[in-house]
């Protein structure tokens, strides 16, 4: 049976360890991520012929490090590379509770988006049309009800199928100014001539021009090799990535 990692992403409140309890039962534990005082969970799970090792990552708004529990969810997306992030989104906050899903679409392809509380939604009278959203974003999505078991059998099989690479989903790419996407093209080669290509080249560029120094301690600590320049063009100096 093959096992695939799921990794569970969103906004405090939003029901996502709802749906952590709801497909790990039991087969859970709890601890702290590697160097930090941040709550870990991890389960495991079958559905249909395969296995599944979900990781509960930290609620966070955003992903830009400014915080522990930011850090470590960034961190694992992009280092870990799970073959599936879930990104749920509650239903009657849509449109807040979308950055954290663009930001994530940023980092990986590997994406399914799970609008949860969709009952809630309902009976404040919110209709969701799912097909514009996944049209738009370009992932998967699915609606659920974490609590009331609702949808799950469908995000599951959306999960299986990215994870097993029957679908390839295709993210929006988030289109930024000029001078930002010309600062990102000059960056890409450098960091993939650097880095290679097992890490999306540009939203490591995004961040090295935002001054991202908790993304370059990061890199660092795991290429554990000498340190190359890299313009950094905000601030006007050289900053340093792993080589």
């Amino acid at each position: 049976m093959r096992t695939y990692t799921i990794a569970l992403a969103g906004n405090p409140n939003t029901g996502k360890s709802t749906l952590f309890n709801t497909l790990t039962g039991l087969r859970q534990h709890t601890g702290n991520w590697a160097g930090k005082t941040v709550l870990m969970a991890e389960g495991e799970f079958t559905y249909g012929k395969s296995a599944f090792r979900m990781i509960d990552l930290p609620g966070t708004y955003s992903l830009y490090s400014n915080s522990a529990d930011e850090e470590v969810a960034r961190d694992y997306i992009i280092f870990e590379q799970p073959d599936v992030t879930i990104v749920v989104l509650d239903a009657t906050s849509l449109e807040r509770n979308l950055n954290l899903a663009l930001q994530v679409l940023e980092m990986t392809s590997r994406v399914v988006v799970c609008v949860n509380l969709i009952d809630e939604a309902k009976k404040r009278g919110v209709q969701i049309d799912l097909q514009i959203i996944s049209q738009r974003l370009g992932v998967p999505c699915v609606a659920i009800s974490a609590r009331n078991k609702i949808g799950i059998d469908t995000l599951m099989e959306q999960v299986e199928k990215v994870a097993s690479g029957e679908i390839s989903p295709e993210p929006v790419q988030i289109p930024y100014s000029k001078e930002i996407e010309e600062k990102v093209k000059e960056l890409q080669p450098i960091i993939a001539q650097t880095l290679g290509t097992r890490f999306p080249t540009r939203w490591i560029a995004l961040r090295l021009l935002d001054g991202d120094e908790s993304l370059l301690k990061s890199l660092r600590e795991r290429m554990q090799e000498p340190t190359v320049p890299v313009q950094r063009e905000r601030i006007g100096h050289e900053q340093t990535i792993c080589h």
